[in-house]
């Protein structure tokens, strides 16, 4: 009897192991808004998350019509990340056909923004992730809304997100390298619209553009008139496309100027998996590198 005791509290904690291992490989169900921000959660949450990103690669996160099936996605997401800060206007519009879905959880509380006048308004700027630092605050609350969602993998996703800020504070890094070695001067550069912001800040680059922050914004004849003035007195040589939105603009105002193209950035949203930038840390590393050869070649 002694032994069919010892055989019955050896199973049972062996069945009570196999029970929490199975509880602790739990995978979550997570909606993310656009693909810059499914790359970070998909860092942190890694093999425990399945994550399904509603505006895709190449795709404009202002300006994006949602369709029934992102509906049903939120409906059944343990987690919805956003960015916020005014970036996803459009989701307002599928959040009562989401009956019953959870809160989503806003990646960006915390930051500190910036604001600007905007047509005669204040406007805060969301595009946050263009400062590295930033994306490290994304990680910390993505963890903890992980974490409260699944509980048990709290060591696995804390492990992610220490590992990929390191990751982080090393882009961090080299991007501050590479801007503080080109000539102060000429670290000017002319965009589609004001997305670089938060980019600008932190590694001290001046940044010109025709739409405001949303490219749902139009430019007045009079705001074009006065930036092509611009653009000639302090000799910006160069313009930037950008992958997620119409270019048109811009290169009326690059042929006003006699301003050269320099590339494609990537400020909002990745490429596809076989584009030059599928991550986060690749898009930033690819614009910088754009960015400061454009610079060099303006005091050539």
């Amino acid at each position: 009897m002694k032994y069919r005791h010892l055989l019955c509290s050896a199973l049972a904690s062996s069945l009570l192991a196999f029970n929490a291992g199975a509880a602790s490989a739990k995978t979550l169900n997570v909606v993310t808004s656009f693909t810059i921000l499914a790359d970070v959660v998909e860092n942190v949450g890694g093999d425990h998350v399945k994550v399904i990103n509603l505006v895709g690669p190449n795709g404009d996160p202002h300006d994006y019509e949602p369709a029934p099936q992102d509906a049903i996605a939120i409906h059944n997401a343990d987690v919805t990340f956003l960015s916020g800060e005014g970036l996803e206007s459009w989701f307002a519009r599928i959040t009562k056909a989401a009956n019953g879905a959870k809160p989503p959880i806003m990646v960006s509380k915390g930051i500190q923004t910036h604001q600007f006048d905007e047509d005669g308004k204040k406007v805060t700027d969301p595009h946050v992730w263009n400062s590295v630092a930033n994306v490290m605050v994304w990680v910390d609350n993505i963890k903890k809304a992980l974490i409260a969602a699944d509980p048990l993998d709290a060591a696995y996703f804390s492990k992610n997100a220490a590992e990929y800020d390191l990751v982080l504070q090393q882009l961090n890094q080299n991007i501050h390298n590479e801007i503080d070695s080109t000539p102060a001067s000429a670290r000017k550069i002319l965009t589609s619209h004001d997305a670089f912001g938060y980019y600008g800040q932190a590694y001290h680059v001046s940044f010109l553009a025709p739409l405001g922050v949303s490219t749902e914004t139009e430019a007045s004849a009079k705001d074009v008139a006065d930036l092509i003035s611009q653009i000639k007195s302090e000799n910006v040589h160069i313009y930037f496309l950008e992958n997620s939105n119409d270019s048109r603009l811009v290169k009326q105002i690059a042929l006003a100027t006699g301003a050269q193209p320099g590339g494609e950035l990537y400020p909002e949203s990745l490429s596809g998996p076989s584009g030059p930038t599928p991550t986060y840390v690749e898009m930033m590393k690819y614009n910088t590198a754009l960015m400061v050869k454009a610079m060099n070649s303006q005091t050539q």
